[in-house]
This record gives C-alpha cells, structure tokens and sequence, in this order.
C-alpha cells in the first residue's frame, strides 16, 4: 500500500507586517479597482523588497556581475534535500552543529536554528552560517542551503563571508524558511523563484514533500 503523500508550507506567511531586514522595503498593498457597480472584479498592487518572507538569493545580490534571479537554473530549487536541525546553535551554525546528520547528503541541506521562527519583528541577532561551514557542504556536493533566518550572514555584517563563499561556490541560497514543524530527514524540496529577468532576489512559496 501507498503511503499517503504529506506536505510541509515553509514560506512565513506575508503581510504588511511582516518583518523586513532594516531599511528594506516592507510590502504594502493598494486596490486600484474594487467590486462595485460598473466595476467586475478586485485589482491590487503590490511594492516590497524581493527578500520578503522566503526568498532565493540571487548571484546579483553579491556581485554585481552575478546573474539576476530569473536567468538561474531551476534545478537547484526542485528535488532531494535534508532539514537539519542546529536549534540554540548560537550565532553561528558551525561544522559541529550539522555532522551528527551528513552521512549520504542530497544536494540541498535546510537548517533550522529556532524553536520559533520570530514572525512579528526583525531579529538582529539572527542564526547565520559560519562560511567555514559552506565551504564543507559544498565539498560534499551540495548546490543549495536553506535557514530559517533572514539570512546566512550575521545582519551587522559588512563583509558577507558566507555570501561570498556561496558566489564563488557557484551554491544558491533560499532565506527565511518556516521550518518550526519539520523533522530532522530527508524530503522532497519545491521553491521555485520568479522568472524576475533583472531582480537580485525572488520570493518563493516553498514546500516541503515526503518521499515515496
């Protein structure tokens, strides 16, 4: 017997309150037509920053000859990956905090480090990648990292080590996951970023799926 198929959400919800990195631009919505008479349908408008809610990095981000988020390959965003948990890790995820769970590792590796994702406001003392530990994954193969903070860098960092191991690793990167309900384990990952031709970054509506 088949075993029925599950899902996970991990995209935050997105409102007009959700939490921004400082001085980014936070969504706001205006209607330009409503439901009335001589008026069939609801149109809105939408302005935020591409990094609002979970979001693909792209190479432009970091670089300024980097590709824009829609010009990249969709493979890295569809297929096998592994959520490990590193709760309490500190400001840093280091090598230690992922080993006990890296024996036959997918191509994509998804941390959560909150018991809680903070959804009400910006957390500056966010969980971020140690650069050194990129550098390992990307030994062994992986060609996507998650974390369920606004980013893999610390946010009062101007050098952005862990960025810049991810451009010159040719790794992509998805920010702000919800991942307070999911297991340890392997799934199926889909966060496909829009085909945005000029932006630096993309939000995703991503999915988690169990395997067969």
């Amino acid at each position: 017997m088949m075993r029925a198929m599950q899902l996970w959400d991990i995209s935050p919800p997105v409102d007009t309150g959700t939490p921004v990195f400082p001085g980014d631009t936070p969504l706001a919505l205006h209607w330009l037509a409503r439901m009335g008479p001589g008026c069939p349908v609801n149109v809105s408008t939408l302005s935020f920053s591409p990094h609002t809610g979970a979001h693909a990095d792209a190479p432009l981000h970091y670089d300024d000859d980097g590709l824009a988020v829609g010009l990249l390959s969709l493979e890295p965003y569809l297929g096998r990956c592994r959520v490990v948990h590193a709760i309490d890790c500190g400001p840093l995820v280091q090598w230690q905090h992922l080993a006990h769970a890296l024996l036959d590792l997918p191509p994509r590796v998804l941390v959560r480090c909150y018991r809680r994702m903070p959804q009400q406001q910006f957390d500056n003392a966010l969980p971020a990648f140690a650069p050194e530990a990129i550098e390992q994954l990307a030994d062994l193969g992986v060609q996507l990292i998650g974390i369920d903070s606004a980013s893999i860098d610390p946010a009062n960092s101007k050098e952005l080590a862990s960025h810049q191991v991810i451009r010159r690793r040719g790794l992509r990167v998805l920010e702000n996951l919800l991942l307070d309900d999911v297991p340890e384990g392997d799934y199926e990952l889909i966060a496909l970023p829009l085909k945005l031709m000029s932006a630096c970054a993309s939000p995703v509506r991503a999915i988690l799926r169990s395997l067969p």
